[in-house]
């Protein structure tokens, strides 16, 4: 387990800003509405957020995070990017498929962090989504469970499950590849890992070859939001922290 803990992060370290929410709504919602036929949970709504611009956010190691922001963008634009892009070449209901398959794993992860905070409910809304598309939905490969009979899934992580018991969300950080965080939900992802059948399932070696797979499937289905970001915003840094942060906080509210 150990090792593939330090598989995954390194893995993950080239999902650059799309896996931790460095991606706004818009362009993130066209993606996500293919591919799991729901709104998918806005990250950057300005009507939703509209009240909160003001909204201050803990930034004491700035100057280091436009830094590590800096070499980021450039890993996403050089690297992460252009494999994404040679993955369309795969028909697009075909990578929305893949898509919910991972999804579909992510299961385990919510319905545990739902049970953490006492939402009943949620947790048999997730065991029985998982039952449903793994076995009708062939793997997860549809969502029967949502498009029959309107099992919607609702995102659930350990960073929320510590904000449900008051712990605060610290000051905001950018992690070197991984992205937009703030020091709760950075050291949250090592227990969430935890929640994530695929190394219980398979070798480390072959879970993060199909977490990669998974980022870059993820990333194909894009509609370039991040390059929207970098064109359209006068600071896409501050952009990208508010809406993080203010996004993270209203799910900890939910």
């Amino acid at each position: 387990m150990k090792s593939y803990l330090i598989s995954i992060v390194l893995l993950l370290c080239f999902a650059v800003p799309v896996v931790s929410a460095e991606l706004p709504v818009d362009s993130q919602v066209a993606a996500e509405a293919e591919f799991a036929n729901e709104p998918y949970d806005d990250l950057y709504d300005d009507d939703l957020y509209a009240d909160d611009e003001d909204t201050e956010v803990s930034d004491p190691l700035e100057s280091l995070n436009r830094g590590t922001f800096w070499f980021n963008d450039k890993c996403y634009f050089y690297l992460i990017k252009p494999i994404a892009r040679g993955f369309r070449i795969v028909p697009q209901p075909v990578r929305t498929g893949i898509g919910k398959m991972f999804d579909n794993l992510k299961s385990p992860l919510r319905a545990a962090n739902s049970l953490l905070q006492f939402k009943f409910k949620q947790v048999g809304r997730e065991v029985t989504r998982l039952a449903v598309n793994s076995t009708i939905g062939l793997a997860g490969f549809y969502d029967p469970a949502d498009a029959l009979w309107q099992i919607k899934k609702k995102d659930e992580d350990f960073g929320q499950t510590l904000g449900y018991y008051g712990v605060g969300e610290g000051f905001y950080v950018v992690i070197p590849l991984l992205g937009a965080s703030n020091v709760r939900d950075g050291l949250s992802l090592i227990p969430d890992s935890y929640a994530d059948p695929i190394p219980w399932l398979v070798d480390s070696k072959t879970a993060m070859a199909l977490t990669g797979g998974s980022i870059v499937n993820r990333i194909s289905l894009d509609k370039d939001t991040y390059e929207s970001i970098v064109v359209e915003q006068l600071d896409p840094y501050l952009f990208i922290r508010d809406a993080y942060t203010q996004n993270r906080r209203a799910k900890v509210i939910d």
